[in-house]
């Protein structure tokens, strides 16, 4: 038996509740074994359960890095395209390292771009290698995705109207032959047996309806109700994709959804910023969990998601940072105060609580991401999940002695407050540093694998301004 003891300042253990005093806390075999209060001096740390990032997609070097800064959604994502493929254990243990530094314990990979130098199943091992390695709990989702790889709708058209040499290299790159439905559900079966496990969940991944048949979402909701997998999708994110999905399914695109059996307690849809309060309804009735990504969203030009609206409804509602946080550092306490202040509301009425953002960004998203209900409280027998933040540096200029200490938290801590990050027990991240990783080193070759990659992207990367006006004269004709 593995046992440790800390003490605290202040334990948030319930993040619906208040933050409590001093307290000592017992941890054995990866579970909070006692919670007592504090004899004698405790250590100046505030502990609360480890946040959720519960979208995600892995990416290890930021986006803006390839010039994807500023843009749009539906440009942002073709510039991914530029980055090179490089060793799938260093890009997921960077990105996961990133992760756990930002605070976050757990992390959902939607995993939309694989490396590529071996089949999936092979690759997908060496991510769950990362991943213990690294010490987070893991929720990887297999993407799906068989139409609309440039617009929602026939890529023709867009295409016709950019000239040579860079429409025959956009071509090559986005039109290329996808698997048939029961071929996607047999390569995540596959790579659920090669690489799922305990703290690394193998989700079925249906990029979003504009990306994916009808045909295929079928097969995904019959998969998913015959082996109980749980399904991470995106769903209307920008503007564009609500008017896609008006004209492409009249009666309703929720309704379309729940028709085919996807919509289940089992689903997890990211975004939701353009639902109205009817989808929201039906979604709560299914129990669906939507992940809110406020910086993404904002970074994307995408929109402000409706979340006083999907709590009005009743949804389960978690929080991602989705690869673009504020600052591109993915800071899940910054993420949190600024889901906090976007959703609070004006004036004296809180249309979103403290409390409210509190249990999406510690409670909701751990099912979407485990498949398992438990944790994000700490109490015993919780798994032992929790993030340490120095409490001395958050009340170093305090004036009064009553102030609310959670208050001060959701006020000022970011992720250089934290001093350590513990997951099942473990210290993964102690004093900025990731522990079981040589974090400058893997940074330093995958940074370097990338460089050399680039002068293979150059032809790609000439032939992007032309796919930007392309793609700003389709989705907005006449303005740019």
């Amino acid at each position: 038996m593995t046992a440790r003891s800390l003490t605290c300042a202040h334990l948030l253990a319930d993040p619906r509740g208040p933050a409590g005093g001093a307290a000592r806390l017992t941890l054995a075999d990866g579970r909070i074994a006692a919670i007592a209060p504090a004899e004698g001096p405790a250590d100046p740390v505030f502990v609360m359960p480890a946040p959720v990032n519960a979208h995600d997609h892995g990416r290890p070097i930021r986006s803006s890095s390839v010039g994807a800064g500023g843009k749009p959604l539906e440009a942002w994502l073709q510039y991914l395209a530029l980055f090179p493929a490089v060793d799938p254990y260093l890009a997921a243990a960077l990105s996961l390292a990133r992760s756990a530094l930002g605070g976050a314990g757990v992390v959902m990979m939607h995993y939309t771009r694989a490396q590529g130098f071996t089949d999936l199943p092979r690759e997908v091992r060496e991510v769950a290698r990362a991943a213990r390695d690294v010490g987070v709990r893991v929720g990887f989702a297999v993407s799906m995705k068989d139409r609309n790889p440039l617009v929602y709708g026939s890529s023709e058209p867009l295409l016709a109207g950019i000239a040579e040499p860079a429409r025959g290299r956009l071509v090559q790159q986005f039109l290329r032959p996808a698997l048939e439905p029961k071929a996607f559900i047999a390569l995540a079966d596959d790579v659920a047996d090669a690489a799922g496990g305990p703290d690394f969940d193998v989700q079925y991944g249906p990029n979003g309806p504009q990306w994916c048949s009808d045909a295929l979402l079928e097969a995904v909701a019959e998969a998913s109700a015959r082996t109980g997998r749980r399904v991470h999708m995106h769903l209307l994110e920008s503007r564009y994709q609500r008017a896609w999905a008006d004209q492409a399914y009249p009666g309703g695109i929720v309704r379309h959804l729940d028709a085919i059996g996807l919509l289940s307690d089992r689903l997890t849809l990211a975004h939701c910023v353009w639902a109205r309060p009817d989808e929201l309804a039906l979604l709560a009735e299914r129990g669906v969990t939507i992940v809110s990504n406020p910086s993404s969203n904002l970074h994307l030009r995408s929109g402000i998601g409706p979340v006083a609206q999907m709590k009005a409804k009743g949804c389960r509602v978690a929080l991602g940072v989705d690869g673009k946080a504020m600052d591109e550092d993915d800071d899940a306490l910054r993420e949190i105060r600024l889901a906090h202040l976007l959703h609070l509301g004006t004036g004296f009425r809180a249309a979103v609580t403290r409390a409210d953002i509190l249990e999406m960004a510690l409670v909701n998203g751990r099912r979407a991401v485990t498949g398992r209900d438990e944790g994000g409280t700490l109490a015993p027998g919780a798994p032992a999940d929790l993030i340490v933040l120095d409490w001395a540096m958050l009340e170093d200029d305090r004036l009064r002695d009553d102030l609310d200490a959670l208050e001060l938290v959701m006020t000022r801590a970011t992720a250089p407050h934290m001093r350590e990050l513990i997951v099942g027990g473990r210290t993964i991240v102690r004093d900025g540093h990731v522990t079981g990783i040589d974090l400058p080193a893997v940074r330093a070759e995958v940074l370097a694998q990338m460089r050399a990659g680039m002068a293979d992207k150059a032809d790609l990367a000439a032939a992007m301004p032309a796919l930007d006006a392309a793609l700003a004269a389709h989705f907005e004709p006449g303005c740019c």
